[in-house]
């Protein structure tokens, strides 16, 4: 299979899910920006309850992402009459995990005391958490729709259906955060209400754009109500329970190293902000790569045609590459400018630029792992990619991190380089033994079938 063609094939699925994506970040960036206008408290108060809610939002994801690969596997094996069954069973698991998601989001409500905020921050940040983990069993749902859509080849839903809800969220805020229409002015806390409305918006838009476009007629799960189906829920959560653990494993590192960069000062903060903030934009293009070579592998195993499966992720690991390597090349000879974009603080801008020189060697690994992960999703290979993720960010990034930050022993203190220069190497681990695992995986089938 020519990889020029193949890479089409994967791109016209991917690019209205880096589309979608984008417009779910920008959603953050909209909320923040509008809660800055009332106050610094406000802002404060959006920015530290979405470190705990986007901690919340990502695992959920991962925990719900089975469906993808489930159902694609069905297509590819031409038993689309399993879609419904399979797709409702796990809207019963989004519903639950959305209850539980509340339930965790109220419990962690007091951490918000602790944290040596000012009380008017740390109430404010409180409430916004509270009102935002309102929309959760919504945004699970959403997730699983999509889930069950993407493998139908269908992502521009996703796309159009994040562009009308990030379009939405704006005069919802209008309205909540400063108080139009004769609703309050709530500020951060109806920054919260305002995303909870937009997710269950979402949800409802996602429930009749299935119900009434031609391409779900026959397989979407609202044709009739079916009891739990403890097979199917044991399938979807075997593979969801390891990828729920891996998102968490990463996000919960990321916020960890901010957590631990906080130590050297607001220049460092700032700078490393700059740095992963840009990293996490370029970082959409693999993600949605990763997220078409799921559903494209796993037609393939569904189809039982395992050579097919391992050419596409072959040549989905040299998409990421290439991409990767505009990614760095852009990060590298740009760094100064892009640092601008974000500061004119002078200490904070030559700090930024050395990052994102790290940041640019970093997209090589960071693409590499991404889409390696998303191709054993394919396989359902999900189980050993955890432990592989569980080893790079917990027994190798932080503790390396650390080390190389703040200096131990005989290793010098290199400051916030020390965590970007601990996280290329720890993701390069990940790289390479996810690429080893897809090499083992893909022949296995090969040599079996």
């Amino acid at each position: 299979m020519p990889l020029l063609k193949d890479a089409k094939a994967t791109l016209v699925l991917a690019w209205p899910i880096m589309v979608g994506q984008l417009a779910q970040t920008g959603t953050a960036f909209v909320d923040a920006v509008m809660a800055g206008h009332v106050s610094a408290a406000d802002l404060a108060a959006v920015s530290v309850g979405a470190s705990i809610w986007t901690t919340l939002i990502v695992t959920l994801m991962g925990l719900l992402l089975a469906i993808s690969p489930l159902a694609s596997a069905k297509v590819g094996a031409n038993q689309r009459d399993a879609l419904p069954m399979l797709t409702q069973q796990a809207l019963y698991q989004a519903l639950l995990a959305g209850t539980v998601a509340i339930l965790i989001a109220h419990a962690v409500l007091p951490v918000f005391n602790h944290l040596g905020l000012a009380s008017e921050v740390a109430d404010k940040a409180g409430r916004f958490l509270s009102a935002v983990s309102w929309g959760l069993p919504a945004l699970a749902v959403s997730r699983v729709l999509y889930g069950y859509s993407s493998a139908l080849n269908q992502t521009k839903p996703m796309m159009i259906i994040s562009l009308i809800a990030l379009a939405l969220n704006i005069p919802a805020n209008w309205i909540l955060i400063y108080g139009h229409l004769g609703f309050p002015a709530l500020g951060a806390v109806g920054c919260g209400w305002a995303t909870a409305f937009c997710m269950w918006v979402s949800a409802l838009m996602w429930f009749v754009w299935i119900c009434y476009a031609p391409i779900y007629r026959g397989t979407h799960p609202f044709d009739k109500l079916r009891g739990i189906n403890w097979n199917a829920q044991w399938q979807l959560a075997k593979l969801g329970i390891p990828i729920g653990i891996m998102f968490f494993i990463e996000v919960s590192a990321f916020s960890l190293i901010a957590l631990l960069i906080a130590r050297l000062g607001t220049t460092a903060v700032a700078a490393h902000q700059v740095a992963l903030n840009f990293a996490s934009l370029l970082f959409m293009i693999p993600m949605a790569i990763s997220t078409a070579l799921t559903v494209r592998v796993g037609h393939a195993a569904g189809a039982g045609n395992w050579q097919q499966a391992r050419l596409i992720g072959q040549n989905g690991v040299r998409l990421g590459l290439i991409v990767a390597g505009i990614g760095a090349a852009i990060t590298m000879i740009f760094g100064a400018q892009i640092a601008r974009l974000y500061t004119q603080d002078i200490a904070v801008l030559a700090l930024a630029t050395q990052l994102l020189v790290l940041a640019g060697i970093f997209q090589f690994s960071d693409a590499t792992q991404v889409v390696a992960s998303g191709i054993l999703r394919g396989y359902q290979a999900t189980r050993l990619p955890m432990l592989l993720h569980m080893t790079a960010f917990w027994v190798i990034g932080l503790p390396l991190g650390y080390a190389l930050a703040f200096g131990i022993g005989p290793i010098a203190a290199h400051g916030a380089q020390g965590f970007w220069i601990a996280l290329v190497i720890a993701l390069t681990f990940a790289a390479l033994s996810l690429l080893w695992l897809f090499r083992r995986v893909s022949l296995k089938h090969l040599n079996t079938h």
